[in-house]
């Protein structure tokens, strides 16, 4: 009669343990998929950015700035470099550059 009771109260135990697994599991993918849907909208906002600052200097100079550094310094564009890598590449100075922000996996 113990041996059961034991057995009973064991199953229960095991039980309730696989429970909380699977819903520390059922969370810990819930907030992996918020972070990676956080790291994506920055990213996506600051290629806007990069794009409108460029426009910009051209509307404003009639020429895309040379490089992300000017417009940094003169349009006023913040980039979190430990985040993110912005690859701004001009290949004249009225066609518009390509631009491409990647996140900084270190």
């Amino acid at each position: 009669m113990e041996k059961k009771r034991i057995t009973a109260y064991l199953g229960k135990a095991l039980l309730w343990l696989a429970l909380l697994v699977l819903v520390l599991a059922l969370f810990f993918h819930g907030l992996k998929n918020v972070t990676e849907e956080v790291s994506e909208q920055g990213r996506t906002k600051l290629e806007d950015a990069v794009r409108r600052a460029a426009v910009a200097c051209y509307a404003a100079e009639g020429a895309y700035p040379p490089d992300v550094t000017y417009m940094i310094e003169h349009y006023g564009l913040s980039v979190d470099e430990s985040r993110y890598i912005v690859h701004y590449d001009i290949f004249a100075e009225n066609l518009m550059p390509d631009i491409t922000v990647l996140d900084n996996v270190q």
